[in-house]
């Protein structure tokens, strides 16, 4: 089963990756990759709630997401829950590891990303940064 671990632990994790983390108020992250897309995956805090994940559903590559709604669902042992995209644009890629382990996302929630998305409008500036977010968990 999953290890709760405090917000201040998992935020150190999360700082060893190099990259910078933007987080949505429902626990999915975003981070810039150098093409200019931005990976998606879903906070530490989330995959704790969550427990052992078993199961993932990402939105699907050339799919159309809009940012604070539902693209796809994430499955524990425990419970489901829906996936919201933090920003609004296209899937570029599926994490094709993540969805053989998902697994993944418990022990490695800060480099296991979901799903790679183009932008097609603004909405970072809304996002949280890694204070505010920690903050409100």
């Amino acid at each position: 089963m999953a290890q709760l671990l405090s917000p201040k632990f998992s935020f150190l994790k999360l700082m060893s990756t190099g990259l910078k983390y933007l987080f949505s108020k429902e626990h999915t992250w975003a981070a810039q990759s150098g093409d200019g897309s931005w990976l998606v995956g879903v906070s530490d805090y989330a995959q704790n709630m969550l427990g052992d994940v078993v199961f993932i559903d990402p939105p699907k590559v050339g799919q159309a997401v809009s940012q604070f709604e539902v693209c796809g669902l994430i499955e524990s042992v425990k419970t489901g829950s829906d996936i919201y995209a933090p920003l609004t644009g296209v899937v570029q890629a599926i994490n094709e590891d993540a969805l053989a382990s998902p697994e993944k996302v418990n022990d490695h929630p800060y480099t296991t990303w979901l799903f790679k998305l183009e932008p097609s409008a603004g909405g970072a500036e809304v996002l949280l940064d890694q204070a505010t977010y920690e903050a409100q968990v």
